[in-house]
């Protein structure tokens, strides 16, 4: 890789060795990805924020590292494992609770936006299309990727902290105009489409798709059907985004490819509880789940996971109390995925209308789950 003369200075340690390791990380991946040099980023989005994902090795290198790491471009990070004003309510473990926090108070030292949010594409101001950003949550890459107009691979949680730290990513895969080009195309032939169809159909588009995926006879889509999309892509393969114009080789996605992808994740007929938000919901799908439960009420727990920056929306708006009316929690900064506020030693089954949430509440949480669209939901877990 050819790096400027403040970029090679950095990298030989003359600025710390924090930023040496930064720029260490970075170099390795371009090197490993054919890059030739690294470009400027406008914006980096972190995983690795929940405990249960990190574990005391992550806690501690986070810790280590905020004593002189800054993030130099705009940072985001991911959920964390439960909503820190709920948190009494739940009998967790003094660990995990202690942990949380300090991976928390960790990267708000370095400089994060405390977004704690797997949608920063919804709650956050989007710069001009083409910029360059650094998105370590796959469902909010794709989404960057396909509907954003922004550039960004399926980053992980080390590259995308290197990238914080220095504003820097290496010039490779999808952030090449020839590597966006897809040479596969997943025609939709499902006739009956709702969010889970759309996560199903990113499910299956995800093992067989490449980098860059097309996906013919699925346009229009609304931000429910487009979140479900992006998320059951990003969980099952590579892949880091989609165009909705044909190209290539084509491949049908019918009934028949459904029912296999159901049959893979869906392990119950029915549920203890019912979970909506992997991706977390934002301020126009409550708005819609709101319309859908007038004058019901929930014959099962319902637990509702969105941003904070939604709460006082949902508030003001009267939203939080008709959904607490119905008999559902409302939980924020946390998500279905990896949260110990789901368990197997009090759960066995979970209701779900998430491909992403059913993928990992059956291989995270060790619980059976029961896929059912949200219209779906509340035509039969309402009265």
């Amino acid at each position: 890789m050819e790096l400027t003369k403040d970029e090679e200075a950095a990298l030989d340690g003359k600025h710390g060795e924090t930023l040496a390791l930064a720029y260490r990380v970075l170099v390795a991946i371009g090197d490993a990805t054919g890059s030739d040099k690294l470009i400027p980023i406008e914006w980096a989005h972190l995983s690795g924020v929940n405990y249960n994902t990190i574990g005391d090795a992550g806690e501690e290198f986070l810790s280590r590292l905020s004593k002189d790491a800054k993030f130099k471009v705009k940072t985001t990070v991911n959920p964390m494992g439960f909503d820190f004003d709920t948190v009494s309510k739940y009998d967790l473990d003094d660990k995990f609770i202690q942990k949380q926090q300090g991976i928390r108070k960790s990267y708000e030292k370095m400089g994060a936006i405390p977004s704690f949010s797997c949608i920063p594409y919804q709650i956050f101001e989007l710069p001009k299309k083409g910029t360059h950003v650094s998105f370590a949550e796959s469902n909010a890459a794709i989404y960057a990727n396909s509907i954003s107009g922004l550039k960004t691979n399926k980053e992980g949680a080390f590259s995308a902290l290197a990238s914080a730290i220095t504003g820097k990513s290496p010039c490779s895969d999808l952030r090449d105009e020839k590597n966006r080009e897809p040479n596969l195309t997943i025609q939709m032939k499902v006739k009956n489409r709702d969010e889970l169809t759309y996560g199903m159909l990113g499910y299956f588009a995800g093992k067989v798709a490449g980098n860059s995926v097309a996906i013919s006879g699925a346009k229009n889509l609304d931000m429910r059907n487009c979140k479900s999309l992006c998320a059951g892509l990003g969980t099952s393969g590579r892949c880091g985004m989609f165009t909705l114009e044909g190209a290539g080789e084509k491949i049908d996605f019918d009934d028949k490819e459904m029912q296999k992808v159901r049959d893979e994740l869906e392990t119950s007929e029915s549920g203890d509880i019912i979970t909506l938000g992997s991706p977390q919901l934002g301020l126009d799908e409550i708005s819609d789940l709101v319309v859908m439960l007038k004058g019901k009420s929930f014959k099962k727990r319902c637990m509702i996971f969105c941003p904070r920056a939604i709460r006082e929306q949902i508030k003001n708006l009267g939203y939080a109390k008709k959904i607490e009316r119905a008999g559902a929690e409302l939980l924020y900064d946390c998500c279905i995925c990896l949260t110990p506020l789901i368990d197997k030693s009090n759960v066995d089954a979970v209701i779900t209308n998430s491909v992403k949430g059913a993928y990992y509440l059956r291989t995270s949480n060790g619980v059976d789950v029961n896929l059912k669209s949200l219209s779906q939901i509340v035509n039969e877990e309402t009265k």
